[in-house]
């Protein structure tokens, strides 16, 4: 007997493709925007390869049990719990709690908190901004001088504290849990980067720096960032990151990215909620009501409404006028495909009013064109 799907929590986000460019804690993801009513896409751009078996890092695990650090930084919370599970299989967590226990632990930000907790040890200072720079600017006042600290690093392992500690006199052990390696499935990378290009992505989703990097590399690759900045200047892709620190390789590429308030998946999802079902997506105010555009159709006033990929290009282009006239030249051009004729454009359109079921709001304008009807207007008898 199969479980009862979950009832979902708003229509928020129907009719949205979201990308989600995550590894770890993809499903959980996916699950929450599933309930708002979004189609996901994952495309993990990088995956999270395990160092279970690091000689590397047990010898690391076993020196600090024989001499125990006096500092200990924890910045990621999988990181701290991958580090706690090679010592259980190797038979040295008892040894290296007793150890940690003995020091100062400081922590990046709750997640790292919580896996520090979860071990059954205290965090004695936790970044709020949840940056390595705050947190070693903190340790730094403090002095690190003649102290042995011990460093946790997250995936990408180039964060700077190892030698920033090395250099003001510390005793730095140094322990890499976990590395970012290559895509599970490239080809669904380039898919993913290639599809919110042509417009059939709403959103793409970060969790990571490296992650969002990578992915902007595989649009290098595929030759679609000008695309992607292009659909982002006008609204009509949302790039989300979980933090400022996951947003800095979109800001340094050109993007505005949406940084969830506090660095957690339940906020960003919240923030992408918030921003498709606050009225912040493409949007025009009609005689029929708010006309909003989604990658799978259009929202009129709160309805959802599935249209072809032609319509969806031709009310785009009729919401990007702002209630100007479009020459049935122009729509022909935005038409998906090439050598539409003006008579084609004219059966798009008819096709479109018929799925809004909304007399007059896409208006003929003899001899020139088509347009939305603005609210305030009158409907054309």
């Amino acid at each position: 007997m199969t479980a009862p799907a979950r009832a979902g929590l708003s229509a928020a986000l129907e009719g949205c493709s979201i990308v989600i460019a995550v590894d770890r804690r993809s499903s959980e993801l996916a699950a929450a925007l599933e309930r708002h009513g979004a189609q996901v896409r994952r495309a993990p751009a990088l995956s999270i390869v395990p160092h279970i078996d690091d000689e590397a890092l047990l010898d690391a695990t076993r020196a600090l049990v024989r001499t125990a650090p006096d500092i200990v930084v924890v910045t990621t919370g999988v990181g701290f719990r991958g580090w706690m599970e090679t010592a259980e299989e190797a038979g040295l967590l008892d040894g290296l709690l007793a150890s940690l226990g003995r020091a100062q632990i400081v922590a990046r930000g709750p997640k790292a908190r919580g896996a520090i907790q979860q071990a059954g040890l205290i965090a004695d200072w936790v970044a709020e901004s949840e940056t390595s720079a705050e947190l070693g600017a903190f340790l730094l006042a403090e002095g690190v001088s003649g102290r042995r600290v011990a460093v946790q690093h997250h995936g990408s392992g180039a964060d700077g504290l190892d030698e920033l500690f090395s250099d003001a006199g510390a005793d730095v052990v140094s322990l890499t849990v976990y590395r970012w390696g290559p895509p599970a499935d490239p080809a669904s990378v380039t898919r993913s980067v290639l599809a919110a290009a042509q417009g059939e992505v709403d959103a793409v989703l970060f969790t990571s720096a490296p992650g969002a990097a990578e992915w902007l590399a595989a649009a290098d690759r595929a030759e679609v960032r000008d695309a992607l900045l292009a659909a982002a200047a006008t609204r009509r892709l949302l790039m989300a990151a979980v933090g400022p620190i996951t947003a800095g390789p979109l800001r340094t590429a050109g993007f505005t990215p949406l940084v969830a308030e506090r660095g957690r998946l339940g906020s960003l999802v919240r923030a992408v909620v918030t921003h498709f079902g606050g009225g912040h997506a493409p949007a025009v105010d009609t005689i029929a009501g708010r006309l909003e555009l989604r990658s799978g159709g259009a929202v009129l006033d709160g309805r959802f409404i599935a249209l072809s990929r032609s319509g969806i290009a031709l009310l785009g282009a009729l919401i990007a006028a702002d209630g100007g006239v479009v020459s049935r030249a122009t729509l022909c051009s935005a038409l998906p495909r090439s050598g539409e004729s003006a008579h084609a454009v004219d059966v798009a359109i008819a096709r479109v009013r018929e799925a809004l079921d909304a007399p007059g709001i896409i208006r003929t304008v003899v001899k020139r064109g088509y347009r939305l009807e603005p609210a305030g207007t009158e409907e054309p008898r």
